[in-house]
């Protein structure tokens, strides 16, 4: 798991490809505990592996699926990448909880400078769409980023200054690619209500309190109807048609 918050911006020194997967060599100072062989590590927003490391660089590989969905096949020698170490119990969770598994691609639209900050429109798939809500979180190029509007096309964030130094979105054109990945809470939140794309959840019926008590979630004496606790039994709507 990542935050979104950036850690730094390394730069792409070697792409080696081969026959199942693609290695690049990036060039950041990861601190001993970061860079261990195994380690989980962000690259713009794609969880991948250490595979090797130095003091001064670190090697990770992506697979062609991954360089097929994600913005990592069109990296090259002198790329910039945002690099954020996989996040520690106990450390602060100053963004939002981001996986590494990018949904989709979001495309640059506009930017409009506003004062000192950049207002960006991205572009993104009707599928993931409605996953995104004002005021809610987004991970594009894995950088954490609060949503400021939404139409039926994509959203609009403000970068700050802050951002804007530290990260390379402020460098984007209109029809630049990068790496999307919705709110985790919001994913979960659509598959219990039932709007999510399995034709299971279409039919799942509604989550009501009547359904949360039964389940053990309230108070059953707040519900009478809903019987009594230790009877409860996992209802419909909670069961996975994969694990039935």
């Amino acid at each position: 798991m990542f935050t979104g918050l950036v850690r730094g911006v390394g730069t792409v020194e070697r792409v080696i490809p081969g026959a199942q997967r693609r290695t690049f060599v990036i060039a950041y100072a990861l601190s001993e505990g970061d860079r261990s062989l195994g380690a989980s590590v962000a690259i713009s927003g794609v969880c991948l592996t250490v595979v090797a490391s130095t003091a001064r660089d670190f090697t990770v590989e992506a697979a062609f699926e991954t360089l097929a969905v994600t913005t990592l096949g069109d990296l090259r020698p002198g790329s910039r990448v945002h690099l954020e170490p996989a996040l520690r119990l106990g450390d602060a969770l100053g963004g939002h909880l981001v996986s590494g598994h990018v949904d989709g691609l979001a495309r640059v639209r506009s930017r409009v400078v506003r004062g000192d900050a950049l207002e960006v429109w991205y572009d993104v798939p009707a599928e993931l769409a409605r996953y995104i809500a004002v005021k809610g979180s987004v991970c594009v190029d894995g950088v954490s980023l609060t949503v400021n509007a939404v139409d039926a096309r994509g959203f609009a964030v403000g970068l700050i200054p802050h951002t804007l130094a530290v990260t390379t979105l402020g460098e984007r054109k209109v029809g630049d690619a990068l790496n999307l990945e919705v709110d985790l809470m919001a994913r979960y939140v659509a598959r219990l209500l039932g709007a999510g794309d399995e034709p299971a959840r279409a039919a799942a019926p509604p989550l009501t309190r009547e359904v949360l008590a039964r389940a053990g979630y309230l108070d059953g004496a707040d519900y009478p109807d809903s019987g009594d606790r230790s009877e409860a039994t996992c209802p419909d709507a909670f069961v996975s048609e994969d694990n039935q």
